[in-house]
This record gives structure tokens, C-alpha cells and sequence, in this order.
């Protein structure tokens, strides 16, 4: 699939009569198309092949903790670690 032109959007009910393809065209080759579908044909899920899915979890996860760590920036409630450590009595490693 290009990342240039637009995905094809299918209804549910042609999702579920593709899958099979869909399955099988992820058996059978490295750069199938995703299948794609919402009501409407407006996009709402996708089926990707489950390889592509396991590469993908780590930048998912990394994506999840640059959230987190962006609200608590954003709410200010933060301090510095040598603050914390110094509080606390311990020694920061490097300093």
C-alpha cells in the first residue's frame, strides 16, 4: 500500500466476505494490503498481518510512554530527580 494515495475503505459486510482473501494474501506475500473497513466506509478497524503487528508493538508501546510522559509534563507537577534523590538522602549516579 502507498502511503501517497488514499486506502480503499470497504463496508463491513465486504470486510467479512474478504477475509479469507485478505488472509490468504498475507500467507502468500510480505507487502499484502491491510484490509480496511468501517461503516459508512469510513475507516474504523483494520486487518494487517499478525508479523507486521509484532513489529509494530514496540513503537506502540514507545508511542503509549511519550503520551504519559507528555501529560505529566503538561501538568507540572513534576521535579527534578536531583531534587527527589537529595530529599530522600541518596546519591544521584553521575553527580
Amino acid at each position: 500500500m502507498s502511503l501517497l494515495e488514499p486506502p480503499t475503505v470497504h463496508t463491513s459486510r465486504e470486510a467479512r466476505e474478504l477475509l479469507g482473501k485478505t488472509v490468504d494474501s498475507f500467507r502468500a506475500s510480505d507487502n499484502a494490503q491491510p484490509l480496511i473497513f468501517g461503516s459508512h466506509r469510513k475507516p474504523e478497524a483494520v486487518v494487517i498481518p499478525y508479523g507486521l503487528y509484532r513489529e509494530m508493538l514496540p513503537l506502540l508501546e514507545d508511542l503509549e510512554i511519550a503520551r504519559t510522559a507528555r501529560a505529566r509534563i503538561d501538568a507540572g507537577d513534576s521535579e527534578p530527580l536531583a531534587d527527589i534523590a537529595a530529599r530522600l538522602g541518596l546519591q544521584v549516579p553521575g553527580e
